[in-house]
């Protein structure tokens, strides 16, 4: 019978959600087929696993970080395919994270042979956190701000960021639980569709976010070197309108965002920046599923009546990080970032551009499994993100290294 089958991560079977991990199975037969998978239910009690089916080696030992999978979810040398493949009976769900203070346990299983995964061999849990040892988490309702505080353990002082998510609202803070558990002290800023910010404001007001900034610069633990924001889809424009309206804001990263105003208009001091212009009926919505493609309902951005929609980056100091994915099919990010880091270059502004291949839309914390198609929270339809697996969950990776990087680098 030999020694039981024992399955392990390392370095620790805790972690953070953004850390990889290696994948062990040890006392199996030479070459024996086994199935592994991996199950997580997430807070709503919603389902999502993966599966894959490997063979062990001569001396009985499986390696996810070096032995290939030869099917299921995935294929070949993924060591950590179990997490980005992770996918939901129910279609349409996204893996998100709400309550930042538990963390996601991924049960990882093997099954004897590559077949109906009746008989299990060996199991551990890996225990994935949103926040590290000693970050504290605090709410904040100060003046009109509706907002969360990360801040890591120790004095500091620690560089700080400002963190935006997009037009589907609420308050979101896994991404800047897990950025203060990397070392920055971060503000996850809620501007829609939370307590009584409406789904869709009349305008958003620039003072807001410049409440924000001051809000942030005032905390002891912040370096007075000035603040970064990060941005995904709506909040990449707000973003690059903070960057270049207000002061203090040093660096500013956009993911899948545009290089004009979308949706809201903006009322700053004196100016209003309006609306790009849209049209619902461009909208095509397939008769099966009812699955909406939003890529066309947006006018040209190249034609001059819709330049006064711009937001004027060149005017800015701070320096930009665009970040997108080709295979996004809620609208075209690469052509708008595009058209923002042409503008920063033809004013001698410092601008950096990374566009993924396979990469869909929604641009999460590593191993956050691809969503390609979920319900939009305000606008209650199924929208179509994009995204190849494997392609999305390696520029997941990798623009996760290049945000952290950046604001190192300029903060």
């Amino acid at each position: 019978a030999g020694m039981a089958v024992r399955v392990s991560v390392l370095p620790s079977a805790r972690c953070l959600f953004d850390d990889p991990v290696q994948i062990l199975v040890a006392g199996l037969q030479p070459q024996q087929a086994v199935t592994l998978r991996a199950s997580l239910v997430d807070e709503s009690g919603e389902l999502f696993q993966a599966h894959a089916l490997y063979r062990a080696g001569s001396s009985g030992e499986l390696d996810l970080s070096r032995s290939p999978a030869l099917g299921g979810s995935y294929l070949g040398v993924e060591p950590m395919g179990l997490l980005w493949a992770l996918q939901s009976k129910t279609p349409y769900k996204r893996l998100a994270k709400r309550n930042v203070l538990t963390p996601f346990c991924v049960d990882l299983e093997v099954y004897e042979g590559h077949g109906d995964m009746s008989r299990l061999l060996g199991k551990c849990t890996n225990e994935r956190w949103f926040l590290g040892g000693g970050v504290k988490r605090i709410s904040v309702r100060e003046g009109r701000l509706k907002a969360t505080l990360f801040l890591p353990p120790g004095p500091g002082p620690f560089p700080g960021l400002i963190d935006l998510y997009g037009s589907g609202g609420g308050l979101i803070e896994y991404r800047a639980s897990l950025l203060a558990s990397r070392g920055f002290v971060t503000l996850a800023l809620a501007y829609v569709y939370f307590e009584d910010i409406p789904a869709m404001p009349e305008v958003l007001e620039l003072s807001y976010f410049e409440e924000a900034v001051n809000f942030l610069r005032k905390q002891q633990q912040v370096k007075d070197t000035g603040i970064g924001v990060l941005g995904f889809s709506k909040g990449g424009d707000l973003a690059l309108s903070m960057a270049t309206f207000l002061p203090g804001i040093k660096a500013a990263v956009s993911i899948s965002g545009s290089s004009f105003n979308s949706f809201i208009p903006l009322k700053g001091d004196g100016f209003t920046i309006p609306v790009h212009p849209y049209d619902l009926g461009r909208m095509k919505i397939s008769d099966e599923s009812g699955l909406v493609d939003f890529s066309d309902v947006l006018d040209d951005h190249t034609d001059p009546a819709t330049w006064d929609c711009r937001i004027p980056v060149e005017r800015s100091l701070a320096k930009f990080l665009f970040l997108c994915g080709l295979d996004d099919m809620n609208w075209k990010s690469d052509l708008y970032c595009r058209d923002a880091v042409q503008r920063l270059r033809q004013h001698g502004r410092e601008a950096e551009l990374y566009s993924y291949s396979g990469a869909g839309h929604l641009l999460e914390p590593p191993y956050l499994p691809l969503c390609r198609v979920s319900i939009h929270r305000v606008l209650g339809v199924l929208v179509h993100w994009g995204g190849q697996w494997r392609e999305h969950a390696k520029a997941q990776e990798d623009a996760w290294r290049r945000i952290q990087a950046f604001f190192w680098q300029h903060l």
